[in-house]
């Protein structure tokens, strides 16, 4: 499963590429996180999420991401963008066209009150974007999101 995760991460990513994981990245300790993010194209950014129990682990090279944070607000060409690991119904600038962008929810089907509801936020997760990384560009589709 990772080796075929990471063909389909190496695929869409360009070595130039800003990457932005939004949690639960690797079941496994330090080192296999290590060996993960050795192999991955683009530079890498880390919001933190619950499963994400390597970080505790010594041997994690902290060096191979750029940061790692709870929370982060990232903003492209005006457009403020929320990144955090967990769907929220209210972010930052909601109510100013600002998107929230989050993982945790491993499924779109079903009743989880984030499926698709709360217009501007979408599910970055892997395993429900046909097991690769998504683009803005592919976000702001999806989200019928015009851009001013």
């Amino acid at each position: 499963m990772d080796e075929k995760l990471i063909e389909n991460w190496n695929k869409k990513v360009k070595s130039k590429d800003e990457t932005y994981i939004l949690g639960d990245f690797v079941f496994g300790n330090g080192q296999r996180a290590n060996e993960i993010f050795q192999k991955l194209n683009g530079k890498k950014y880390l919001i933190k999420g619950n499963h994400d129990h390597f970080l505790k682990d010594n041997s994690f090279d902290r060096s191979l991401i750029g940061w790692i944070k709870d929370y982060y607000m990232l903003k492209i060409n005006g457009l403020k963008i929320v990144l955090f690991h967990y769907p929220v119904q209210t972010w930052d600038c909601k109510h100013h066209g600002s998107i929230h962008l989050y993982g945790h929810i491993h499924s779109n089907i079903g009743d989880h009150p984030m499926d698709y509801i709360i217009p501007n936020s979408y599910n970055v997760g892997v395993d429900v974007n046909n097991f690769e990384p998504i683009s803005l560009e592919e976000v702001l589709i999806k989200l019928n999101y015009k851009t001013k």
